[in-house]
Parts: structure tokens; C-alpha cells; sequence
């Protein structure tokens, strides 16, 4: 009788080949998964370990972590909390291999992977065959091979009954390879446990293999490593882009950021970009402007009326690539306008860009909300002094005069400026509220689909969250149904506001220091911002207040401020 001490365990653990007791089920205390096979039990206590996991060695040198020595723990390594292991990315519960620079990984796929991956291939057993292309299964559609992270489909692989999977050349692949790009030092096949990028495609790998210089903080994905020649892609740039494998520093002509190892060049036109920049969408709509906007490799300064990115609020290279909207002068980073998929659709051709933005433009006028029925001409302008508004049952007269205080019916805020009134009943529009289209397009709104205006509504709008009444901007895509507000509708990216000297930026999220108009927290929040004097206030703070009041102790309006201001002289009528 085989009898193994194991450090895990109090008592010895007597093996088991498995052949008795068939109909018992048991499930082995390290890595969490019913035992089919020989293990090692402790009968008393009902311990038991499979028997790779029993012979795992307490600590691993594993070839495809050089770093360090991996240490097998009987639990996580962390007082609060388990882990992700480092590889399947999957919760670890049970036995851990765990590294000094906090890799953990399960003990199978730590300890399979190793042995598995490293035995010699004339070594395979029966379980372990290269099986064809042609013999896929509906179940492996979705299974990647472990070593680069891509899908077994059209290519042979390698199965091991431990359930990882290899392309059979992936599991060909040396150890140690030499590259062009880095001529310093061999490159090894590594778990990317620094979670470094690319530096031949510039995307991260978080788990599988990759070759790896660790002095040099250097990473190439297993199919970078022969990236092609050449490559071409009609639809983002007429002539093909050729490679460079030489290491020198360069400023990507397409997305404004550095590079400093392979490169791929056009030749004809002397650009120099990364690889992952070649099938850069040229047209897109953002949701965070209100057109469809076109790559640009460079812009010219008199035709620009900011260089700073008005998604980041730093400063745009004009020299190189960004998105622009040559319509408003509208210009953001490449990485920025793409940061999230959810943030852009692309546009395939330039007709196709041609054709959404003269629809944008025309999206107020061809979807008007209100027909006129009285015009009169002041100087060269015409102005509409009566309309027939879809809102209401009686026409609406413009009127200058404010002489009482009264509401919008349709932004149920105080009126002080110029409006339209039903001289048959108290209804009264804001001249902007009433000259709102029927359809819009929200901006920053994921869904790109134009808006429904829609009256007489009580909603919570899902941008301020208050409880709103009047007319609101309903989003129709039917898993959404979003009711906006019209103070919200209009969030602008930048705005002079409560007389502070130079332009607010909005900032989606912001951490600093306290509004300076309510005084709360702005951690976390949407924020205008004076980057020059450090003066941050509360998008609601700006958007929701209204810029002039009235209050039944004073007979003068009241102006919104940030500061003290007794100057009557400003606010009389």
C-alpha cells in the first residue's frame, strides 16, 4: 500500500488506483474537480487529491515564468479575498501556485500547462494527438487555443484530457526566439504577467503566452512575431503600407503617439504609423459630437479654432492624425474619439459620410416642431411673430415683454427672455423651446438614432435625474426608452459661465477639490473646469441653475455669481 505525506494534510494520504468504489464520487481538495482516476485519500477525513495534483512539487520552476520560483499554497495568498489566476482568468478557491510578484495561478494551470507543454512531441499519448481542422465540433467553436489566445477553428490542434487545447503550431513553437525588433536580447515564450502591450500591433494580451524580454519590458504576441510585409486596406488609405523592422522613434501620422519599434510606411505619401493604425476607420460618428466626423492627418491652424482635445483637455498635434469636423472646428485625439467601442459607429464610404451629415444638418429644419402663421420683416430678418406649435391647440404669439413671472410649459423654468404665449390660455414657450425640431440627436447618448420630442410628460430624466415636467426628449430604440430633459439636451462640451473670466471645458469625470458653487464634492462627477485657475463647478451646477432669477424680497433680478456683487446697476430691467 502506497502511502504519501503531503504538506496540506495532517495524516498520510493512502493511494487509490481508482478501480474500487466506482459509484463513489469524490473531489479532489486541490483543484476543485471530481476524481476519475487514481488519487490519494485520507478515508477518516474525507481529503482527497488527485493524483497530479498530489505530485505537484511544492515549489515550480515554470519555463514560462522566469521571473521567479511559483510556490504552491493551499489557499489564496491574500487576506481578503480570492484571486484571479493569472492564466484562465477564473477565480481561484482551492490550491494556488502563487509568484512574489502576485501571479497566481490554479494549480492545473500552472502545473498541466507545464507539464503538458513541455514534454517532447514524440512523447504524446493517445489522449494527446494532433486532431484535424476538419474535425471540429459545434462544442469547440468557442474554445481558444491557450497559448495564443485565438480560436481553434481552421487549424489543427492538440487536446489534452485535462481540457487545454493547443494549435498543434502553437505547440511547435521554440522557447526562445531572436527578433529584428529587439536586437538586445533573446526572447522568451512567457505568461504576460506585467500585462504589457505589443509592441508590434500595440494591443494587450492579458493572458496565454507571448515572447518576452523581461530586462527590457519588451512583449511580441505569438502572431506578431512574422507580422506581413505588406498591407493594404482600400478603405482607410489608397496605397499599401509597407514594414519597417528597424527600432527608431516615431510620431504615429495617423494617431499623434509615439512608437519606437516596428513601423509601417507609405512610401508614397511618407507616413510612418503603427500597425494597428492601418484599419483606422477614416469617417465615424462620435457620440460626443453632433456630425460625422473624418480622419485628418494633419489640419491646418488657420482652420482650427483650438488645438486642445476637447475630450482629454490636452493639447492636439495638429501635424499629425485626429478627428475632425471641418463644419464647427470640432477636433479630438484619435485615441480619445475610439477610447470606447460603445463611443462611435464607423462609417464605411465617403458618400455614405457625405449623406449623414448633410441629414444631421438638415435634421432641425426637415423635422420642424411648429408651423408660422404671421411673419414681419425687421431690418433684412424675418421674424415669426405667430406659430402653430404640435404642443398645443391655439397658436402662439411672440412676445419681448416680460411683465410678470411666468413658466415655460416646456423646460418649467422662469421665463426672462423672449417667448411665445397663447393669448387664450396660460400656456407659454421659451422662443428656444419652441423652435426645438421634433427629432435630435442627443449628444453623448450611446444610441445614435435622433430623439422623439415629446410633451406633457412627468419623468425622471436619466442625465440630471430629477423629476421633470414639460417637454422631453425620448429616445425610441426599444430597449432603452430614456426620457432626457431640455436643459440637459444641450450639454455643451465647453461654456462661459456665472461671470468667471475664461472658458469652462467639461470634464466627463473629475477628481480635485470642492465645487465653487455649491461647495459639495466634485470626486467623480461631470465638471466644467477653468484648468488656468483651478476654478471647477458641478455640470449640474451649470446646467440646471438657472443664469438669472427672480425672488419676492428683492425687486431687481438676481444674476448668478461666483463671487460678492452688490452692483445693482447690472441686474436692473
Amino acid at each position: 500500500m502506497e502511502v504519501l505525506p503531503h504538506f496540506s494534510h495532517v495524516h498520510p494520504l493512502v493511494f487509490n488506483d481508482g478501480g474500487s468504489h466506482k459509484s463513489e464520487e469524490v473531489y479532489c481538495c486541490a483543484c476543485g474537480e471530481l476524481v476519475s482516476g487514481p488519487r490519494f485519500s485520507c478515508v477518516n477525513c474525507g481529503f482527497h487529491l488527485d493524483k497530479n495534483c498530489a505530485e505537484a512539487p511544492v515549489e515550480m520552476n515554470h519555463p514560462f515564468h522566469r521571473k521567479h520560483n511559483l510556490k504552491l499554497m493551499t489557499s489564496s495568498p491574500y487576506v481578503e479575498g480570492n484571486p484571479i489566476c493569472g492564466f484562465c482568468n477564473n477565480i481561484c478557491e482551492k490550491f494556488v501556485y502563487h509568484c512574489s510578484c502576485n501571479l497566481v495561478f490554479h494549480i492545473k494551470c500552472a502545473f498541466l500547462s507545464y507539464k503538458f507543454l513541455v514534454k517532447n512531441f514524440r512523447e504524446l499519448d493517445h489522449q494527446d494527438k494532433p486532431i484535424s481542422s476538419e474535425c471540429h465540433s459545434q462544442e469547440l467553436k468557442k474554445v481558444q487555443c491557450f497559448a495564443c489566445q485565438k480560436s481553434l477553428l481552421e487549424s489543427d490542434y492538440i487536446s489534452h484530457d485535462s481540457g487545454f487545447y493547443l494549435h498543434k503550431k502553437c505547440f511547435e513553437l521554440p522557447l526562445k526566439i531572436s527578433h529584428l525588433s529587439h536586437r538586445y536580447h533573446y526572447l522568451f515564450l512567457q505568461f504576460n504577467s506585467d500585462h504589457l502591450p505589443c509592441q508590434i500591433c500595440q494591443e494587450t494580451q492579458h493572458q496565454g503566452l507571448v515572447y518576452c524580454c523581461s530586462t527590457c519590458m519588451f512583449v511580441i504576441h505569438i502572431e506578431c512575431v512574422s507580422p506581413p510585409h505588406t498591407i493594404e486596406d482600400p478603405s482607410s488609405h489608397e496605397h499599401p503600407f509597407t514594414r519597417c523592422l528597424r527600432q527608431f522613434p516615431f510620431n504615429c501620422d495617423v494617431c499623434g503617439t509615439s512608437g519606437n519599434y516596428v513601423s509601417y510606411i507609405c512610401l508614397a505619401c511618407s507616413l510612418i504609423i503603427h500597425k494597428k493604425c492601418i484599419s483606422l476607420p477614416r469617417f465615424i460618428k462620435s457620440i460626443w459630437h453632433d456630425h460625422a466626423i473624418s480622419h485628418k492627418y494633419f489640419v491646418v491652424d488657420n482652420g482650427c479654432t483650438t488645438h486642445d482635445c476637447l475630450i482629454c483637455h490636452k493639447e492636439v498635434n495638429i501635424e499629425c492624425g485626429s478627428y475632425y469636423c471641418s463644419k464647427c472646428k470640432f477636433i479630438i485625439h484619435v485615441n480619445c474619439a475610439l477610447q470606447k467601442a460603445r463611443w462611435y459607429y464607423k462609417i464605411e464610404s465617403k458618400d455614405d459620410f457625405d449623406k449623414l451629415l448633410n441629414a444631421m444638418l438638415e435634421v432641425g429644419t426637415m423635422n420642424p416642431s411648429f408651423s408660422v402663421r404671421k411673419m414681419i420683416k425687421v431690418g433684412e430678418k424675418m421674424i415669426n411673430i405667430e406659430i402653430e406649435h404640435f404642443s398645443h391647440q391655439h397658436n402662439l404669439v411672440l412676445s419681448d415683454e416680460v411683465k410678470e413671472q411666468r413658466y415655460c410649459d416646456g423646460c418649467s423654468q422662469l421665463i426672462l427672455t423672449s417667448f411665445y404665449g397663447c393669448l387664450e390660455c396660460d400656456f407659454f414657450l421659451h422662443k428656444s423651446c419652441a423652435e426645438l425640431p421634433k427629432k435630435k440627436q442627443i449628444w453623448g447618448h450611446v444610441h445614435q438614432d435622433p430623439s422623439v420630442l415629446t410633451p406633457n410628460c412627468l419623468f425622471r430624466c436619466s442625465i440630471c435625474h430629477f423629476i421633470c415636467s414639460g417637454f422631453a426628449f425620448k429616445c425610441e430604440f426599444y430597449l432603452c426608452k430614456e426620457h432626457i430633459c431640455l436643459r440637459c439636451v444641450e450639454i455643451p462640451l465647453s461654456c462661459m459661465s456665472g461671470g468667471h473670466k475664461h472658458l469652462l471645458l467639461w470634464y466627463r469625470t473629475y477628481f480635485g477639490q470642492c465645487c465653487n458653487a455649491c461647495g459639495n464634492s466634485i470626486d467623480g462627477h461631470a465638471v466644467y473646469r477653468c484648468k488656468v485657475c483651478n476654478f471647477n463647478v458641478h455640470s449640474a451646477c451649470v446646467n440646471l441653475l438657472p443664469q438669472t432669477t427672480w425672488h419676492k424680497s428683492d425687486r431687481h433680478c438676481l444674476i448668478l455669481t461666483y463671487h460678492e456683487d452688490n452692483d445693482y446697476t447690472l441686474s436692473l430691467l
